[in-house]
């Protein structure tokens, strides 16, 4: 029986999580349907601009995403305090990017003055729109519904567009977070959609490539900060370089993975020495990402932990960790 997202997402465990959506209908996301002839390649744009929206919105951070002909992926990192340290008027601003406000939220952006009945009002939307603020869900919910209502206008038709509810995986650890990031980044490499990470269009690592190029931080992304101990001004970040990663993602991408009809090349990746990961195992990893967890991914130490922290009997997957991630 599928969990409630409340008990697979808990920032006791984890801030990551890897969020998969899959189209219900054979007709195409994206790309071009075969069948019909019909292109829907204008939509990864759609579905791009809504993640990038969205980041600005939340108190969640966009790490990684690829927009597929079917299907999208995006690796989600929370902001648990950032939320609780908007002000209300912030809050409201945030959520009105949205929807609309109501005739109070108004006021307040406004400065107008409110009786203490009217405050006391306000103060409870207010809290119901942060903690929305930083539930994945409701990022979910808010990309998810956007499309298929575009869609089904574009298409004339009604009814439901994604398969149900998104699949969410907890990210438990940084061998777990690059193996999920560099999963979703190479995507296109492996259906043959790309030849090269840069040439995967309306993904994070091409979207992240050229503002390296441009010498910016991607505006809509969460930062790569790096492995050194993070300082009190020190902005949050990825415990990751970006060259590093860059390097990790290009390499494994060049390995010609089992089952899949795309690569780059063929190299022993050096970098695979310093994430801890036998190249076999990494190829694994970021090649069948979504079959080889369920709920939650990491070593066999931080799988215990989240067993413990999510009062589960029994846990899935510990051999996979064991084997995957040593």
């Amino acid at each position: 029986m599928p969990k409630a997202r409340n008990a697979q997402i808990n920032l006791l465990n984890t801030p990551y999580y890897h969020c998969v959506s899959r189209c219900v209908r054979r007709a195409f996301l994206c790309g071009k349907d075969l069948y019909s002839g019909q292109s829907y390649e204008h939509r990864r744009q759609w579905v791009q601009d809504r993640i990038h929206k969205l980041s600005e919105v939340f108190a969640i951070d966009v790490c990684a995403y690829a927009v597929m002909s079917n299907h999208t992926h995006v690796v989600l990192h929370i902001q648990h305090q950032k939320a609780l340290n908007f002000s209300t008027c912030e809050v409201i601003a945030r959520w009105q990017m949205l929807h609309k406000g109501t005739l109070l939220t108004e006021q307040v952006l406004q400065s107008k003055p409110l009786s203490e009945a009217q405050t006391e009002t306000v103060n409870a939307t207010v809290a119901v729109w942060r903690k929305r603020l930083y539930d994945i869900s409701w990022f979910m919910r808010e990309l998810n519904e956007y499309i298929a209502r575009h869609a089904n206008n574009e298409d004339k038709c009604t009814g439901r567009f994604w398969e149900g509810r998104f699949k969410c995986q907890a990210l438990l650890g940084k061998q777990a977070l690059a193996a999920c990031m560099a999963y979703v980044d190479l995507n296109p490499i492996r259906a043959n959609m790309a030849a090269t990470p840069e040439a995967s269009n309306h993904t994070s690592i091409q979207y992240r490539i050229n503002a390296a190029k441009a010498g910016k931080v991607p505006k809509y992304l969460f930062p790569f900060v790096g492995n050194s101990p993070q300082q009190p001004n020190m902005p949050a970040g990825l415990p990751f370089a970006l060259n590093d990663y860059l390097e990790l993602v290009d390499i494994t991408g060049r390995r010609l993975a089992k089952n899949k009809k795309g690569f780059i090349d063929n190299t022993l990746p050096t970098i695979l020495v310093r994430v801890n990961i036998a190249a076999a195992q990494w190829d694994e990893l970021t090649t069948t990402f979504e079959d080889c967890f369920g709920h939650a991914v990491g070593n066999e130490k931080e799988l215990l932990q989240y067993q413990q922290n999510q009062n589960l009997l029994r846990l899935r997957n510990k051999v996979a960790a064991k084997r995957l991630f040593g």
